[in-house]
């Protein structure tokens, strides 16, 4: 008989878990979603087997409690997903393409006996086209996944061997949807649109394609052509996107035989002085970005949650405490994260997912203490093939993500872990997307070509001044508060300041903003971000516990402290750009 499995919260999964449609940006009717119970084996060679032994729950990775599996296996092993499936009738417009939209960190494709291909990338998704291989009636799919963290070659964010503190349970295998979609012989590839204030120019990448555009506006929809692959879009009455107004424009495009749905927000972000000092506009104001560090992990399903509403009570559990930006640490969510953040305002500053070598004390400790152990980055991490799978995880991570709205900022190196020739990284990301803010060298190892002054403070005085560049506080805070009955380590406890009671921790958290930050905010300080939305295993200085059951700060006290930090920032930024600059 099979075993039923629960969420953290107690409830039972459904037999189709993760059943919304993967991607928003670019829908189509065609949608067969192949996630649910797959037939498991793992062997230490790459030969299709024989037999499988086990079942597992897709999409959730074998170490979670969430797959059934609950088991990480040596590094290198092979993980052998089975499937049958049937197309619907009606289903077929052509060509059947597969996604696999997260596998860490290599996938290989079969159907019916058949190598269709394989993507490495695990923190992004694959494509394969299944057509020349199908079958009428029933189909057997054969995914292969293996996933090796010794080489440190591959992107791997803050998965271990051996975790503790800061660093986490390593996953494996799929931890994102894995489904079907069928397209005609031509079709649109991606939807990307460039948006002033005023108009979005929409670009589906083929120059071919040709027919209509329709945008469903607050004044009723409006059609545009779409010709040579592009069209232009100008609402009558542009409507800004904001945290505060985080307002959509549906779209429907089609394009001959094609036909799929998007959405466009109009904003702009731009760095202007005001008040004497640098600053991070939004839609043309300055705009102060009041954070949280966001892991992105779960106690019942590690880099998955049980569901994807998980994603929208996060934000508005952030929301409600005042803060209007997640930092997205180390990690590529799948799209529905992104598309909560579009529709219910929630800034995201987006990390790139390091690789590399990494070591306690020359990484973390000596910095921290404010030693800064290297004057140039030109010679990190010299690995030729370490450097390439970074600089292409980072175009993949903007190509996936440059559509959503929400994202405004993005963090190339942290903290040094893989760091290598900051400028030209800055350099290449810059050539790939013109129009976000880019912070090269977020916490120290300074000194290359950024946009921002990105600093972190733990420990020691706060040596923090505005200058020549727009100063954000990209990670501080971090005090811990253990809540039993909801510790994923009991008796272990990772942080940076230790609090007995929630009192305790509300005290010293306003503190914190009080003396240390409100400060900052009245003399240009532009951006803050505490440490962090969730316990991580050790890490028990979340906002929330790791099972998001309990949150450890009263709402009322941080969204007054919000406010407070909002008008501060206001005031310093002078009279003109204060009757600019939006009331959070």
């Amino acid at each position: 008989m099979r075993e039923t499995l629960f969420t953290a919260d107690g409830g039972a999964l459904p037999a189709l878990p993760w059943p919304d449609y993967p991607r928003p940006r670019l829908r189509r009717q065609s949608f067969l979603n192949l996630n649910g119970r797959w037939q498991f084996a793992a062997r230490p060679t790459d030969g299709l087997p024989a037999g499988y032994d086990r079942e597992i729950l897709v999409p959730f990775c074998p170490e979670s409690a969430l797959s059934g599996i609950v088991e990480h296996f040596a590094e290198g092993s092979f993980l052998f997903y089975r499937r049958s499936f049937s197309l619907p009738a009606g289903f077929c417009a052509g060509r059947v393409l597969l996604h696999v939209d997260g596998a860490d960190q290599t996938v290989d494709c079969f159907l019916n006996g058949q190598c269709l291909g394989g993507h490495t990338g695990g923190y992004e998704a694959a494509q394969f086209e299944l057509t020349s291989a199908l079958r009428a009636g029933e189909n057997e799919l054969v995914l292969r996944v293996t996933d090796d963290l010794r080489p440190r070659r591959l992107p791997y964010g803050k998965q271990v061997q051996t975790p503790g503190g800061m660093w986490y349970t390593p996953v494996s295998g799929l931890w994102q949807t894995v489904w079907l979609e069928s397209v005609p012989a031509r079709y649109i590839r991606r939807v990307d649109f460039c948006c002033t204030l005023e108009e979005a120019v929409l670009d589906v990448g083929d120059e071919s394609l040709s027919g209509t555009v329709t945008v469903a506006g607050p004044e009723g929809p409006f059609i545009a052509p779409l010709e040579g692959g592009r069209a232009v879009l100008r609402p009558a009455n542009p409507r800004p996107w904001s945290p505060e107004d985080p307002f959509l424009y549906p779209v429907t495009i089609q394009a001959g035989e094609d036909r799929v749905e998007s959405y466009f927000a109009l904003r702009t972000l731009e760095i202007k002085t005001a008040g004497g000092r640098p600053r991070l506009c939004l839609n043309g104001a300055p705009y102060y970005f009041h954070g949280v560090l966001d892991q992105g992990y779960w106690s019942d399903g590690i880099f998955t949650p049980a569901s994807p509403a998980a994603y929208e009570e996060d934000i508005l559990a952030m929301k409600a405490l005042g803060f209007n930006t997640l930092r997205k640490h180390i990690k590529v969510e799948p799209p529905l994260f992104y598309y909560a953040c579009d529709r219910l305002g929630m800034a995201v500053f987006q990390d790139m997912v390091n690789n590399g070598d990494y070591r306690y004390l020359r990484d973390t400790v000596l910095p921290t203490l404010g030693f800064q152990t290297r004057r140039s980055d030109k010679k990190m991490h010299p690995d030729p093939a370490a450097r390439a799978a970074f600089l292409a995880g980072m175009g993949a991570t903007v190509a996936a993500l440059k559509g959503h709205p929400c994202v405004v900022y993005w963090t190339i190196f942290n903290e040094g872990w893989g760091q290598f020739d900051a400028t030209a990284a800055y350099q290449k990301l810059r050539a790939l997307d013109q129009s976000r803010f880019i912070d090269s060298t977020s916490g120290w190892f300074r000194g290359g070509e950024t946009d921002v002054d990105s600093r972190h403070v733990y420990f020691g005085p706060w040596r923090l001044k505005a200058g020549a560049k727009p100063l954000v506080l990209t990670e501080f805070g971090g005090l811990t508060l253990a809540v039993e009955g909801h510790l994923q380590c009991p008796g272990r406890s990772y942080g940076y300041g230790a609090c007995k009671s929630p009192e305790e921790l509300e005290r010293r958290v306003l503190a914190l903003y009080e003396q240390r930050v409100l400060p900052l905010a009245e003399k240009g300080l532009c951006a803050d971000v505490y440490t962090q939305l969730s316990d991580v295993e050790e890490e028990v200085n979340g906002l929330l516990t790791a099972d998001r059951k309990v949150c450890k700060l009263p709402t009322e006290a941080m969204a007054a402290l919000a406010a407070r930090l909002a008008a501060a920032f206001r005031a310093s930024c002078g009279e003109e750009a204060r009757q600019a600059a939006p009331a959070l």
